[in-house]
């Protein structure tokens, strides 16, 4: 069977998110003291007494706003709940219990759901408060009083939680899944991409630019592999970050990128090619990690015969910093070329992990300085003895020298466009190191 999920709910401000951040032992959900903060369902795993469980951080439930952004993530939190198998409803004890924690309680008690009641800032050590016995009026059983922050009474309530737990073994994320961080500036289309991609509405849809906040995870399984697709926030440019949760969906977005197998840069059609998305792109490349253009909203684009081509030959001088990048043409909306993106995002991840034999790498350096002489200086020629590589993702190449001042970054360049002639390697940046060899070489 599948691993368990626990879900943590409540309205806005309670401290579901400090709780989340507790219970995994890392700052993964975005804390701060503003209502509405978490807005998608978060998910990580937690242990508790040998059994293994997927904890799911959401947004607040405010059962009768009408806003946009907090009525999609009520309804985000319903999904959460619908798919949970047991239920910590957080509430707050210097509140007390609030109408809208009786309508929430009220959903809980409708779902079927097994519900822990956590009575959340109880950070006294001793008996509990006298106000503790207020929240017996939810009707849901035992209320355990809990200090998310130092973390007192969270054992009892994941007690409570373990019995709940339902029995068999849990799946693990097989090694052979391919994590993909789909990134690009906000408004691209990114969640678009995963609702079509999961068939659901897993994360948030709207056309306010900075909806998504978090990263979420969606597991993918089809005839073309195992995926593990993560939605990001969009990467702004630094002046326009204004408020400081946004700043730490930026910086969660290139957490994203760095756990990341494969990085699916997301470009607006419509909008085209802007110096945000060559940052956005210029981070994943620095970090080794194997790309994919997609082009995003196709279909809104006027085309001819000749479109596709103009636009591809412009998007490879916008992209001469990376220009082993494919592009796709795609659209989100209505799915076009969704299955063609899948192959790509398999065919980088194979490059960016391919290994080639040091002998077949020495064929080829042979074959490149016996076609391009290696540079001189003052009478003293570079020489190139071998090379090797020690490691992938990106792939990585050992080049020992006599000199490292003379192997210049052009004839760098021109030794990795042989490798990549000879071997592929589209989609993955690759590294070169260069050691020099000791005596008198040197």
């Amino acid at each position: 069977m599948s691993i368990p999920i626990v879900a943590v709910v409540g309205r806005p401000n309670v401290g579901k998110s400090t709780l989340f951040n507790k219970l995994i032992g890392q700052r993964l959900s975005i804390v701060e003291d503003t209502p509405g903060v978490t807005r998608d369902r978060i998910y990580s795993k937690c242990e508790w007494r040998g059994r293994e469980f997927m904890v799911v951080d959401t947004g607040g439930i405010e059962p009768d706003s009408d806003d946009v952004i907090l009525s999609q993530m009520r309804r985000q939190s319903e999904l959460a709940i619908e798919k949970a198998d047991v239920i910590v409803f957080v509430t707050d004890i210097r509140c007390g219990v609030t109408p809208d924690d009786y309508a929430v309680a009220e959903m809980l008690q409708k779902s079927g759901k097994p519900v822990i009641l956590a009575v959340n800032k109880v950070d006294s050590l001793g008996e509990p408060p006298m106000e503790l016995y207020e929240f017996y009026n939810l009707g849901l059983g035992d209320p355990y009083p809990i200090s998310s922050v130092h973390g007192h009474g969270t054992g009892d309530m994941l007690d409570a939680v373990y019995e709940y737990l339902p029995d068999g073994e849990t799946e693990k994320y097989g090694e052979d899944q391919i994590k993909v961080a789909v990134i690009g500036k906000p408004n691209a289309g990114k969640s678009s991409l995963i609702n079509r991609i999961a068939g659901e509405e897993r994360v948030i849809v709207s056309d306010i630019a900075g909806t998504t906040r978090d990263s979420t995870d969606t597991v993918i399984e089809n005839e073309y592999g195992s995926f593990v697709f993560i939605d990001t926030a969009g990467i702004r440019k630094k002046s326009k970050i204004n408020e400081k949760v946004e700043h730490y969906s930026v910086l969660r977005a290139y957490m994203a990128v760095d756990r990341a197998d494969v990085c699916v840069i997301m470009l607006d059609a419509v909008e085209g090619f802007t110096e945000q998305d060559s940052k956005v792109a210029g981070y994943a490349h620095e970090q080794g990690k194997a790309c994919v253009v997609a082009v995003n909203k196709w279909d809104l684009v006027e085309k001819n015969d000749k479109t596709m081509q103009e636009y591809r030959t412009k998007l490879e001088n916008d992209f001469s910093f990376m220009s082993y990048v494919p592009f796709v043409f795609i659209s989100a909306k209505t799915g076009q070329r969704i299955d063609k993106l899948y192959e790509l995002i398999k065919y980088v991840y194979e490059q960016n992990s391919m290994r080639i034999s040091t002998g077949m790498l020495n064929d080829v350096l042979a074959y490149a300085t016996t076609r391009v002489q290696p540079p001189s200086d003052k009478g003293r020629r570079l020489k190139i003895y071998y090379m090797t590589q020690p490691s992938t993702k990106p792939p990585t190449f050992v080049t020992f020298v006599n000199r490292a001042d003379l192997f210049h970054f052009s004839y760098r360049r021109y030794i990795e466009n042989q490798i990549r002639s000879t071997f592929g390697l589209e989609g993955t940046p690759v590294r070169f190191v260069v050691r020099e060899r000791g005596g008198s070489d040197k």
